[in-house]
């Protein structure tokens, strides 16, 4: 394990997120969220001359990314993924008061409490939809990060993607979960054609489907390295290797999300298209 004496500062740290429609569907169904959650002390009161000796500056606790891609219609799949979005955060606060006294052995705990929030979202999602006949059938991927550093926690549920960039490498942290990787996973598909199948785009676990198998995943991050969530509008038209092309020549989150948007939409812009970005730079010097 790192030390956490090398954790990145606050400004060190390079954020960036977006979403864009696409060029064929009417209705943006996919949602985000990119945040930081932080420890900070607020005076709302004091008669000290001299407050420079208080732990006035805010800590950050982790860094959360979260992307959902909804299905079941432009109201049904819109209505699904902010409501899985907003139903996870709710859950990230909570989860991470078991990580907040840094006891190893509460580490299973915090990953029980991840995949409860998933599947509570999956219940709110599937309640919302039965009292509503016009969104029946609505559901959604997932996909949340929260680095905590130097560890880094991964929910999934779908196909939305965690990539992680260290030394020049570029590695895919989640799993597809659709028909054609489940047959692939059998070894009655291959892998190339698995990429051109029909069901590649019928999901086998969705939030609000008819089964949500949430996977959670833990890692360690290194300084120098970036993390990518992105809907599958992006990889159904950009490979793995423009991914990391892009990523290798990074001047800035924002300059590789926008970039890797524009590459999707110049080859056809199917479906809507989120990526989220974060960047925590080498130490100084190193």
């Amino acid at each position: 394990a790192l030390p956490r004496g090398d954790r990145p500062l606050d400004e060190e740290i390079d954020l960036f997120g977006m979403t864009h429609v696409g060029r064929v569907r009417p209705v943006n169904e996919d949602h985000f969220v990119l945040c930081t959650l932080h420890h900070a002390m607020t005076v709302h009161g004091t008669n000290l001359r001299d407050m420079s000796h208080l732990p006035l500056r805010s800590q950050r606790i982790a860094t959360v990314g979260m992307v959902a891609d909804g299905v079941g219609g432009a109201a049904g799949g819109s209505a699904a993924s902010a409501l899985a979005v907003t139903s996870v955060a709710r859950y990230v606060g909570s989860a991470l008061e078991c990580l907040a006294a840094e006891d190893p052995a509460r580490t299973d705990e915090f990953r029980a409490a991840l995949e409860t929030g998933a599947l509570a979202a999956h219940e709110a999602v599937r309640a919302s939809a039965a009292e509503d006949p016009a969104l029946e059938g609505m559901a959604t991927t997932l996909t949340l990060m929260i680095s905590t550093w130097p560890h880094a926690y991964i929910v999934q549920v779908g196909d939305s993607r965690c990539y992680y960039w260290h030394d020049r490498s570029l590695q895919c942290m989640t799993r597809d979960q659709t028909m054609a990787q489940e047959l692939v996973d059998a070894g009655v598909l291959s892998p190339e054609d698995a990429e051109h199948s029909p069901l590649g785009n019928v999901l086998s676990s969705a939030i609000g489907g008819s089964e949500a198998k949430p996977v959670v995943a833990a890692m360690t991050v290194q300084r120098g390295c970036a993390m990518v969530l992105c809907t599958d509008g992006l990889t159904k038209h950009v490979s793995d290797a423009e991914i990391a092309a892009h990523l290798r020549d990074a001047t800035s989150s924002e300059q590789v999300c926008r970039a890797l948007v524009d590459l999707a939409l110049e080859r056809g812009g199917s479906d809507n298209i989120t990526v989220l970005v974060g960047r925590a730079p080498r130490a100084p010097g190193g």
